[in-house]
């Protein structure tokens, strides 16, 4: 009897090593190992062709013409909660299954979200400079005063995991919690002691403002010069979405013309940002490079779900966090 050969299973990083090893136990696999580099397109094309399974990541676009070039494929495994990197639809045409990797990154996200609306009302990394660049010359009362965090007024657009993770941080604030969501979820109201308001009401109410929506084609520029002229001139934004989220350029305009106080951004339109981006010029911009599910526990764990999600699928079961589910 011939011996059926394993599937080829190719990975658009490095990740842990806990999730090459199972991997390799059941397929062939190649890596681009060029650390903290993407694959080039060049590559990713050559290899779309001769793949049974393909394990990526946000910053890979998976559109139509690379989906276009494959034969075999039938899993692609996306090392992320989100999947606007991967065109959903063409995948679903050629019967290839689609997987993500939710729920794992829900707290680790939710620390960092309120973690970076500390630093951004507090301004941590505003002061830091100060000091390291050698301007703390005496203490003075309203030297880099920011805002209070405790009984001020948040905001969640898009109350899905993170949001209700995000609004039980709060609640140790005491904060008032507000939030906009497309679905108005009764139940969690009561249990979290929030209130639900519709979006103009938020943006005008709230204090901080948390961005927590997935991105779409409805939700591409779902804050926008409109929006932010809604808010308090003393509200702070933040989002670890995605980018495009966020019209940039009103932003811009509106920090810099004290329309809002500032922003905490791990996010944006164009990763990795540009050092030419004007927001990195405004002081009122804390800026991070998009690490809101940067612990390790966290990485290693979704790691092991996106190699999973292959295994699963590429052994004819059906992935447990399929996104594209009317495939079948």
């Amino acid at each position: 009897m011939q011996r059926r050969l394993k599937p080829n299973v190719f990975i658009t990083r490095r990740i842990p090593d806990e999730s090459i090893e199972m991997l390799s136990k059941h397929f062939n696999i190649s890596i681009w190992d060029k650390k903290n580099q993407p694959v080039p397109r060049r590559i990713l094309k050559e290899k779309m062709k001769n793949i049974d399974g393909l394990l990526c990541l946000l910053t890979d676009n998976i559109d139509k013409s690379l989906i276009d070039k494959t034969s075999n494929l039938k899993v692609i495994s996306n090392m992320a909660v989100g999947f606007d990197n991967i065109d959903i639809e063409s995948a679903t045409n050629r019967k290839i299954m689609v997987t993500n990797t939710p729920e794992i990154l829900t707290e680790t996200t939710a620390d960092l979200t309120f973690a970076l609306l500390m630093s951004t009302a507090r301004r941590l990394s505003e002061s830091e400079n100060y000091l390291r660049n050698g301007k703390w010359k005496t203490w003075s009362p309203m030297l880099l005063a920011g805002q209070d965090i405790h009984g001020a007024n948040l905001g969640i657009i898009g109350l899905g995991r993170i949001g209700e993770a995000l609004s039980k941080r709060a609640k140790g604030f005491n904060m008032n919690i507000y939030y906009y969501s497309r679905t108005r979820k009764k139940e969690k109201e009561k249990e979290l002691g929030i209130n639900y308001l519709d979006l103009n009401s938020v943006l005008k109410k709230s204090d901080f403002i948390c961005i927590l929506i997935p991105y779409n084609y409805d939700t591409h520029h779902f804050i926008g010069k409109e929006e932010l002229t809604k808010m308090k001139p003393s509200a702070i934004i933040i989002n670890t979405s995605r980018g495009e989220i966020i019209d940039e350029h009103a932003l811009y305009s509106a920090l810099k013309n004290n329309h809002i106080q500032a922003a905490g951004l791990d996010v944006f339109e164009k990763e990795p940002v540009s050092l030419n981006n004007p927001l990195l010029s405004l002081k009122n911009v804390t800026a991070l490079p998009h690490i809101g599910s940067a612990s390790k526990n966290t990485r290693i764990n979704m790691s092991i779900v996106a190699a999973e999600n292959l295994i699963q699928g590429l052994n004819g079961e059906t992935p447990d966090f399929l996104v594209n589910k009317t495939i079948f």
